[in-house]
This record gives structure tokens, C-alpha cells and sequence, in this order.
């Protein structure tokens, strides 16, 4: 009988320290991000697959935790911050864009962590018969082209300068992930857009490569923002896009990468 009670004792014992120091109601670890368990990350549009699949990568490192993603057009991404938006990591497709949100409010510092240029995209079989970029400038050929306001479409206006050519296109789109749709449904002979994006059409559109391109190359900066509500986990993710998987991520999409470490 006391042999019984001292282990049941012992057992009590045993039970309260692993409820005082153990439980899982307990503050998380610096592991998963100092006790966030969400993090917001605002991205180009161009970034959406390599992200994502980041973002896989994110979660199965950090088991619980929840990456939500916002890709839009840089230039919409950087007003809604600005405005308020809550975001933990904003990845741009031009410093440009980063530096509105940096100067809005407190952020680390950006670091460019890619680049990428432009290509010419035309339906698979290239009805309108476009060979290099000076065919754009034909109006019997219908062009899409980004806004110049956002990145892929400044780059446009920088690589068309660069050739000397001016183009009417037929429609302006809000990113280039919409840029690249009208080309994919063959509402337009050809569009300008990114290589990457060509790249992940996956045979659906055909890219043409240009030397103007390498005039107008945009580079990528990524910033954890200073007010960002997951603030752990947002420098975590910046990390990891910096990191060596990161950059096999992004160099086989199409990319340039920049920068690991």
C-alpha cells in the first residue's frame, strides 16, 4: 500500500511540472516565430508561383504557422500599405514601389533579392508571325502592355526607348499576370511581360527574347515591415527567400537571383 502511494505520488509530481513548464498553452518557441502563427506576405504578381511554393516550404518549417499571401501589381500592393493594409513582408517588383512603403513608414531595410526582364510573348502559334520587337510597332498587331505605372510597364517604356520604337498597344493591364492572360486567351498578338511569366505559362504562350531587354532589367527588393503584427515570422520569411532554397527556387523559375545567405 505505501509502495502504491508513493508512485501514485511521484506520478502527480511528474504531472504538474509538465503543466507548469511543458504545456502546449505556453508561449512558442523562437522556432516558430516567437508565438505568431500568421504571417502576411504582400508580393508581385510575377512572384506568385515561386512564393507559393516558398510558402509550402515556410509551413512545413514551421509547423502551425499560416503563410497568407497578397500578389497583386506592386504599385497596388505599396497604396494598400500605405493605407493601412496589414502586411508583414511586402516583395516588390521594383524598388520604386518598395521605397513608397519604406518612406510611408518603418521597415528593414530592403534587400534585392532578384531580378528579371522582359520578353515578347505571342500565342503558340504566333499568328501575327512576330519575330523581335520592332514588329510590335506594326498596327495591324495587336499589343497588350502593362500600365506604366506599375513595374512591368515602366520596364516597357524603358526597353521600347531604348529601341526607338513607339507602340499603340490595344489594352493596358493592371499587372502582368492580366497582361499575359490576354496573350494565353489570344485576344492580342503579343504582349510584353516577364520571361519568368513565360516561363510558368507552361507552353501556352511562346517568348521571344529581345536586346532592348537587357536595358530595362528590374530588380526585386524585400523589406519585414516595422509594424508588421507577425514580426518573428516576417523576418523568418524574408530569410528564407535570401536563403540558398530560395534562390534554387527562384533561379529555376526563371529568375536571376541576387542574393542568399
Amino acid at each position: 500500500m505505501f509502495r502504491r502511494e508513493v508512485r501514485r505520488s511521484v506520478a502527480i509530481a511528474v504531472a504538474l511540472v509538465c503543466l507548469a513548464g511543458c504545456g502546449s498553452g505556453g508561449p512558442a518557441t523562437s522556432a516558430d516565430g516567437g508565438g505568431e502563427k500568421e504571417v502576411t506576405v504582400f508580393a508581385a504578381a510575377s512572384l506568385t508561383d515561386t512564393f507559393t511554393e516558398l510558402g509550402r516550404a515556410f509551413e512545413s518549417a514551421h509547423p502551425g504557422a499560416t503563410v497568407r499571401f497578397n500578389f497583386g501589381s506592386s504599385a497596388t500592393l505599396a497604396q494598400q500599405i500605405t493605407q493601412g493594409a496589414p502586411a508583414d513582408v511586402f516583395a516588390a517588383a521594383s524598388p520604386a514601389t518598395m521605397k513608397t512603403v519604406t518612406d510611408a513608414s518603418p521597415a528593414g531595410a530592403p534587400v534585392t533579392f532578384a531580378k528579371n526582364k522582359l520578353q515578347i510573348a505571342v500565342p503558340a502559334d504566333n499568328p501575327a508571325t512576330v519575330d523581335e520587337l520592332k514588329d510590335l510597332a506594326d498596327p495591324r498587331v495587336k499589343v497588350a502592355l502593362c500600365a506604366e505605372q506599375v513595374p512591368c510597364g515602366a520596364a516597357a517604356v524603358k526597353a521600347l526607348g531604348a529601341a526607338g520604337l513607339k507602340i499603340t498597344p490595344v489594352t493596358l493591364e493592371q499587372d502582368v499576370k492580366a497582361t499575359l492572360t490576354k496573350v494565353e486567351l489570344g485576344e492580342v498578338d503579343a504582349a510584353l511581360v516577364y520571361r519568368t511569366d513565360v516561363i510558368a505559362s507552361a507552353g501556352k504562350v511562346r517568348g521571344i527574347s529581345f536586346p532592348e531587354a537587357d536595358q530595362a532589367v528590374n530588380d526585386y527588393p524585400i523589406a519585414a515591415l516595422g509594424k508588421a503584427p507577425a514580426g518573428g515570422l516576417a523576418e523568418e520569411f524574408v530569410d528564407l527567400v535570401l536563403s540558398q532554397q530560395g534562390k534554387d527556387v527562384l533561379t529555376k523559375a526563371g529568375f536571376e537571383a541576387s542574393r542568399s545567405r
